[in-house]
C-alpha cells in the first residue's frame, strides 16, 4: 500500500524516541485535505483503531484510516533534509492535479 524510504523510517524512529506523546503508539498517515497542489497529508502518533489498515514499513507499523487508505495506495514517503529545508515528502500516484476544494478557500485560477 504505502512504502517508506530508509530515511523516513529513521526519522520516524527519531521522533518516536524524542517525543513523550509518541511512547507506545504507531505512526498514522492520513489525507488532511485537498487543495490546488493535490492532497495535503497529516502525520501523528496514535493508537490503532478497529477499522485501521496496518502497513508494515520496515520495522514500523503505520496506521491508515479507511477514508485515506484508497487514496494512499502506491504512495511512497521519504524524508529529505537539504538547502530548501527538511520534512517528509509524499509521492502519490493518486494525487489529483490542480485540485480545488470548496473547503480550502479556493485557488487562483479555479472556478
Amino acid at each position: 500500500m504505502i512504502s517508506f524510504s530508509e530515511s523516513a523510517i529513521a526519522k520516524v524512529h527519531e521522533f518516536s524516541t524524542s517525543m513523550p506523546e509518541a511512547k507506545g503508539k504507531n505512526l498514522r498517515i492520513f489525507i488532511q485535505g485537498v487543495g490546488c497542489s493535490g492532497f495535503s497529508y497529516g502525520f501523528t502518533f496514535d493508537d490503532k483503531r478497529d477499522d485501521d489498515t496496518v502497513v508494515d514499513a520496515g520495522d514500523l507499523q503505520v496506521l491508515v484510516d479507511p477514508h485515506s487508505a484508497p487514496h494512499l495506495t502506491g504512495a511512497s514517503v521519504d524524508f529529505t533534509d537539504d538547502q530548501r529545508g527538511s520534512g517528509f515528502t509524499v509521492e502519490n500516484p493518486n494525487a489529483p492535479a490542480n485540485a480545488c476544494s470548496p473547503t480550502d478557500g479556493g485557488c487562483s485560477g479555479c472556478g
